[in-house]
């Protein structure tokens, strides 16, 4: 497939290498404008499974961890162990 791509690009040494790398930077074109902003809403990156506490900002500035949700153990009666 290259070999063949080489021989169809017309021009000399640097006409080729020009058409090559032009070729490749509409690829990169295609793919980043194109197909990767099609794409990202189906990617999983975003689904996020770990559970923590969120921190809150307090009027005084300093954060505040806020409480365990209802049903959920607090961390201090969990087993040692």
């Amino acid at each position: 497939m290259y070999g063949a791509l080489w021989r169809n690009i017309p021009g000399g040494l640097p006409g080729k290498l020009s058409g090559c790398a032009a070729l490749l930077l509409a690829a990169l074109a295609l793919l980043f404008f194109v197909v990767f902003p099609l794409v990202e809403p189906r990617l999983p990156w975003n689904d996020v499974t770990v559970n923590s506490p969120s921190i809150v900002d307090t009027p005084s500035g300093s954060p505040l961890v806020s409480p365990t949700p209802s049903g959920s153990p607090a961390p201090s009666t969990l087993p040692a162990g």
